[in-house]
């Protein structure tokens, strides 16, 4: 389900910066270095396009894909002998429900108070994307941090190759206007190379974990709990490495670099380790 309007100045930044990044890349870097019209300039040009245009493409996705919202008509069925997980509250010992929303939370969804919803498999609220990331567009996003992690990279490569090496332009044009694009693309590059290499290798971590980043906060907790208690805390949703990333990035790999979800399901209900133990419940 798409949404109204999205932007924000957080995405107007996010936007500006892209497109300083690909036309400094395109129109700087590889023309100081190899030549815009040379044939390993066509190729990088060509190479860094692609790249940027997943990016943005999967930005635009991320931005306008609803993250999924819990149905008004949705009842958690306790007698349902294949559904032998519910989430329940840490005080109480209840089902889980939004007094906000008025609504049951299925397992996995969370409120977000900014959105002022509960949305499904919450992971969390993205400013730079100005919407959630969730249940129906967690793969969008992490295929975006990949391409644009990505781009960084490459086109700080670019960048330092240009500056290193010998050009076939005149010394004369890397003054300054071009001396300016250099100094602002690495104050850019850096830092978000490095930002987004640790966001896309923490959420790979997540995703070979099953978890979410609420999740994971959560799971920390409750491993110091049952610690003290002398238990061995274990998440339920955990699968195993290879069926926890075919659960997120679907089954087939040559879809893995695309924003494909037909495998996602309903985010209603969720694949456990503990489906063939009966009588378990996760607290949340």
């Amino acid at each position: 389900m798409k949404r109204g309007s999205k932007f924000s100045f957080h995405v107007t930044v996010v936007i500006a910066a892209i497109a300083f990044i690909y036309f400094s890349t395109v129109f700087v870097f590889i023309d100081q270095w190899f030549g815009l019209w040379s044939s390993p300039g066509m190729l990088n040009a060509v190479f860094f396009t692609v790249v940027a245009a997943m990016c943005i493409s999967n930005y635009a996705l991320a931005i306008y894909t609803d993250p999924g919202h819990v149905p008004s008509s949705f009842v958690p069925d306790i007698e349902d002998p294949d559904n032998i997980v519910h989430e329940i509250k840490r005080k109480g010992g209840d089902l889980r429900y939004c007094q906000k929303c008025s609504l049951h939370k299925p397992p996995r969804a969370h409120h977000c108070r900014i959105c002022n919803r509960c949305v499904l498999r919450m992971d969390h609220h993205c400013v730079w994307m100005n919407n959630c990331v969730g249940h129906a567009n967690y793969k969008i996003f992490f295929i975006f941090v990949m391409y644009a992690a990505v781009a960084c990279i490459y086109s700080l490569v670019l960048l330092v190759g240009s500056i290193t090496l010998d050009s076939p332009k005149d010394d004369e044009e890397s003054e300054g206007s071009y001396r300016v694009v250099y100094i602002i693309s690495g104050l850019i590059l850096v830092p978000l190379s490095l930002a987004l290499s640790f966001f896309l290798g923490w959420h790979f971590y997540l995703i070979l974990q099953n978890k979410t980043t609420i999740e994971y906060q959560e799971g920390v907790r409750a491993m110091c709990v049952a610690e003290k208690g002398g238990y061995v805390y274990s998440h339920p949703y955990d699968l195993g490495a290879y069926e926890n990333l075919i659960s997120v990035l679907g089954p087939n790999v040559l879809c893995w670099p695309f924003p494909s979800a037909r495998h996602i399901g309903s985010g209603l209900r969720f694949r456990t380790g503990f489906d063939n133990v009966p009588g378990t419940a996760a607290s949340k």
